[in-house]
């Protein structure tokens, strides 16, 4: 497919371009379901390929891709992509400025330690079996499901700057849940949580232990259906890293997309509260509050030696001390702000166009252990798991329900509490962050379903977080 990739590009370079690139992906999926104890879906889709051909023309980008890898689509797809950015550019009032960017040759190789794709399919179906069933053993629980997806995509990307890269990487998304009734309610309990891909094959499953962490929900999951709510109308609150990915891809991450300054993802996703002259000014945080997006780390599933519009992997600070310093960017987005690409340009396969998208979406750690973190708070609830948000679309105004919390008396847990809700307005809620836990409680989570764009795209990304405690936060509809 190098051959393909290459061959393609020269095409292009025939057809009077400023710039172009080629990206060709051939992906394969794998799931394992299991309900209530018996499998319900085992499937898996294999090199499923696709082509995607982006042209700069006369100041306008033209795209097009096709998933019928035969010479006839592709040169119709060439040649749609070269007519879109003339077509385009004729109703364009600013032609976009382009800047070149280093050429990168590189090839990544991710090789884990079990390939999901060679294992045995008996292996992976005995144990999550053996998971499921260990779900089902207790009456009070209705409800119960485990499974585990796998993924693996190989990519070409090439471009006329004279970058040459591919990749294979591989993440699975491992889960499990059980639903408990008491006749008169419902209670749940997820494990690992919501924020649950990860990088890696099928050791990431073994090391989560699944099966010893069955008893821990499914008894959770019980004793939530007695629990008290929250009573008070504001509390000091600990956010477990699980939910606090969350938080920190909705209301920093989702709002620090450049695009959505310049309404590019309003019709489905929604905009930003952020405003240009908000750079390098705006109190976004406390001043112990750091967020980067950081493409460069191997741990995440949004590590990539190029972005999909060719800008070498690096590091950004969003927000440094507090202050709002930069945004994820693209080649087109950029310099309108005066700001140099993040290199955070990606699409889902090949024959999708690439949009703004977190990548490694990471709060820096501070100092001290979440045993520390608790010793030293009075009052308040360590709050974890994800179970309902929202958020408006200027990511500003939001509510998030977890599925449990643990009450904090005197530097001490004191029982649980169900279904803890918090509210807050973005910017207040990190100025509130007073501490955030050091490096040994800081770990990459993330997700296979972020959604955006028109067709939709789904993306895999990370967050690496540690736990972090937020002052005097909303905790009931009544404030």
């Amino acid at each position: 497919m190098k051959k393909l990739v290459n061959d393609i590009l020269n095409k292009t370079k025939a057809m009077g371009v400023t710039f172009a690139d080629v990206r060709f992906t051939s992906t394969d999926q794998e799931t394992v379901y299991f309900e209530k104890g018996s499998l319900k879906h085992f499937g898996r889709a294999m090199d499923s390929e696709a082509i995607g051909v982006k042209v700069l023309i006369d100041g306008c980008w033209g795209f097009a891709g096709t998933d019928i890898l035969n010479m006839t689509e592709i040169d119709k797809t060439i040649k749609l992509a070269v007519n879109n950015a003339k077509t385009g550019a004729k109703f364009r009032a600013q032609k976009i400025k382009y800047t070149p960017s280093k050429a990168v040759q590189a090839s990544y190789i991710f090789q884990p330690e079990e390939d999901p794709f060679l294992l045995d399919d008996q292996i992976k179906l005995n144990f999550l079996e053996n998971v499921a069933k260990k779900l089902t053993t207790d009456p009070r629980i209705v409800y119960s499901y485990a499974y585990a997806s796998f993924y693996r995509q190989y990519k070409v990307y090439a471009n006329t700057e004279g970058t040459f890269v591919d990749t294979i990487v591989y993440d699975v998304l491992p889960s499990m849940y059980v639903l408990a009734s008491n006749g008169k309610e419902t209670m749940s309990r997820t494990f690992p949580g919501h924020m649950n891909g990860r990088r890696g094959g099928f050791e990431v499953v073994r090391r989560l232990e699944m099966e010893k962490n069955t008893a821990i929900i499914m008894e959770e999951a019980i004793q939530l259906l007695d629990a008290p709510r929250i009573e008070e109308e504001k509390a000091d609150i600990i956010i477990g890293g699980g939910h606090l990915a969350l938080q920190l891809h909705e209301s920093v991450g989702h709002a620090t997309e450049a695009d959505r300054i310049f309404g590019k993802e309003i019709s489905y996703a929604g905009k930003t509260f952020i405003k240009p002259a908000m750079l390098g000014k705006f109190q976004y945080g406390s001043p112990i509050v750091n967020i980067y997006s950081d493409s460069t780390d191997k741990r995440g599933m949004g590590y990539h030696p190029v972005d999909d519009e060719g800008i070498p992997a690096r590091r950004c600070d969003i927000i440094k001390d507090g202050i709002l310093v930069d945004q994820q960017t693209s080649r087109e987005i950029a310099p309108l702000l005066k700001l140099e690409p993040s290199s955070n340009m990606m699409a889902s396969f090949a024959d999708d166009i690439p949009l703004i998208r977190m990548t490694n979406f990471c709060l820096a750690p501070g100092k001290g252990s979440l045993k520390d973190l608790i010793a030293d708070t009075e009052h308040g609830y360590l709050v974890d798991h994800t179970k309902t948000w929202s958020i408006d679309d200027n990511r500003n105004n939001f509510q998030f329900t977890t599925e449990i919390g643990w009450k904090i008396e005197n530097g001490k847990i004191n029982g649980i509490v169900k279904e803890p809700t918090y509210f807050g307005i973005t910017p207040e809620f990190w100025n509130a962050c007073d501490r955030i836990c050091g490096p040994e409680e800081w770990e990459m989570h993330g997700t296979f379903h972020c959604g955006k764009g028109e067709p939709g795209q789904t993306m895999h990304l990370s967050h690496g977080v540690a736990p972090a405690r937020f002052r005097n936060i909303v905790v009931n509809v009544k404030a």
